[in-house]
């Protein structure tokens, strides 16, 4: 079994964290780099920073806020939205972030998934994956969860891995926001299908939903936000109990 690890999710707009349901009904909720050094102190094993707006305001990343954050804290940290290009994707890393995470980009152009893997080192490149279930299949997502593909996840996420993807970052966008745990069915299937590690995202609840999905597959990460903005779940407590129940965090 391999090590696991809790990743706390910052949503950016505007500056600002924010937090939905389901990809809508967004609500501000903080500032970013003050959740970024409490949940640093709490013991989340890496942070993920998704400018939630960039892609469909066609804005970059906020360079600034990067650089901020990368000020702030020790642990890594990965930011995603907005990134179309090589450059774009270098200013984020020598703004300080410890990887790039690309979603949209890479289905208007996979190739981008290569040029990334090839300029930065694969290890520094996310893959995110927005997914939901629909018509009896998981499909694929963009735009923040606006638009529908025809793209399979799992057949997305085998290409994403072979184009040079380093990671997977899977959103069930069925179950974001509702805390009713984990998409564990598809997130089990894309993690058996590739090498590379997977993140699992959407749906924590409670800490018995990491437990689960920790031991009905084998992804490396769970990721959450509102559970731990809302302080409904403690990162090292979280951790803890993970522990206690033989999970090797």
């Amino acid at each position: 079994m391999t090590t696991k690890k809790i990743i706390a999710c910052l949503d950016i707009k505007d500056g600002n964290v924010v937090k939905g349901i389901n990809f809508v009904d967004i609500n501000e909720v903080g500032n970013p780099v003050e959740f970024a050094k409490r949940y640093e102190a709490e013991g989340a094993d890496e942070l993920v920073l998704l400018d939630i707006t960039a892609t469909n305001e066609n804005r970059k990343t906020v360079v600034e806020l990067v650089e901020k954050v990368a000020k702030e804290i020790n642990i890594p940290f990965t930011v995603g939205g907005g990134i179309h290009s090589v450059d774009e994707a270098q200013a984020v890393i020598n703004a300080g972030a410890d990887r790039v995470s690309i979603g949209s980009a890479a289905i208007k152009n996979p190739e981008l998934i290569t040029q990334l893997s090839q300029k930065l080192g694969k290890e520094k490149v996310v893959l995110a994956i927005d997914t939901k279930f629909d018509n009896n299949e998981w499909l694929v997502y963009t735009h923040g969860g606006q638009k529908a593909t025809e793209l399979k996840a799992l057949e997305w996420a085998v290409e994403g891995e072979v184009l040079g993807a380093g990671s997977i970052l899977l959103t069930s966008m069925n179950n974001d926001g509702a805390k009713n745990g984990f998409a564990i069915d598809i997130t089990k299937a894309i993690d058996d299908a590739v090498s590379i590690p997977v993140t699992a995202s959407g749906g924590a609840g409670k800490k018995e939903d990491f437990l689960n999905l920790f031991k009905q597959s084998n992804v490396q990460g769970g990721l959450a936000a509102s559970v731990f903005h809302y302080k409904e779940i403690n990162i090292g407590e979280l951790k803890t109990y993970l522990r206690e129940q033989n999970i090797d965090i």
